[in-house]
């Protein structure tokens, strides 16, 4: 069984690794966290009015309307994160921003 130390020595390691994966993350992000949050507070609003359409169509949408000029790059970001609609990504992208 580990003493002491040895167990510190283990959690500040873990520290130091979580804090790198989401600094990686972070590099990571087509656009700021920022702009992340108001597509979820978008998507969030759009969706309980009116439904997903398994597509993209909201999120482009929300894109076009912010003039975010790397659209095509966001969304090739969202759908390899698990954002394939809408919906997903409200429910599995959102999640990825929770510290």
């Amino acid at each position: 069984m580990p003493d002491k130390e040895e167990k510190a020595r283990r959690r500040q390691i873990q520290k130091e690794l979580q804090e790198k994966a989401q600094i990686e993350f972070e590099k990571s992000l087509p656009v700021s966290r920022e702009i992340f949050q108001s597509l979820f507070d978008f998507l969030d609003e759009e969706l309980e009015k009116n439904g997903c359409d398994d597509h993209l169509t909201l999120t482009k949408k929300f894109l076009a309307k912010n003039q975010i000029e790397d659209a095509d790059e966001v969304e090739n970001w969202l759908k390899e994160n698990g954002g394939f609609c809408d919906c997903e990504v409200l429910y599995n992208v959102e999640e990825l921003f929770e510290d």
